[in-house]
């Protein structure tokens, strides 16, 4: 497919993913402390790619192992569309901050 249908159909998957959340090692969503979905708004897709417009900081709790992210359509429950691992999990021994980079985060149409 060309340009102009992968770049329409990545700014409609946009509109559908209205939060992002992160993924312990078994893929299960994290829960507890402060840690909550943060609202995401995308890029203009180019190339059928779409990535956040700005990068993504999450409250992390004690013990927590974030591993990946996923997509979902709302602050709570809501429909999850996947997401990605991160190439190295991250375990948090205390509560902090997690940082997710817009541009090493991205959905692909090809």
């Amino acid at each position: 497919m060309n340009s102009s249908y992968l770049n329409a159909i990545a700014s409609h998957g946009a509109s559908l993913i209205t939060h992002i959340g992160l993924v312990d090692d078994l893929g299960a969503e994290l829960s507890g402390g402060d840690y909550a979905r943060q609202p995401v708004t995308w890029t203009t897709a180019t190339n059928g790619i779409i990535r956040p417009s700005a990068d993504l900081t999450f409250s992390v709790p004690a013990g927590a192992t974030v591993a990946g992210w996923r997509g979902f359509s709302a602050l709570t429950a809501g429909t999850e569309y996947g997401g990605a691992s991160f190439e190295t999990p991250e375990t948090f021994a205390n509560a902090g901050d997690f940082k997710q980079t817009a541009l090493t985060t991205g959905i692909i149409h090809q």
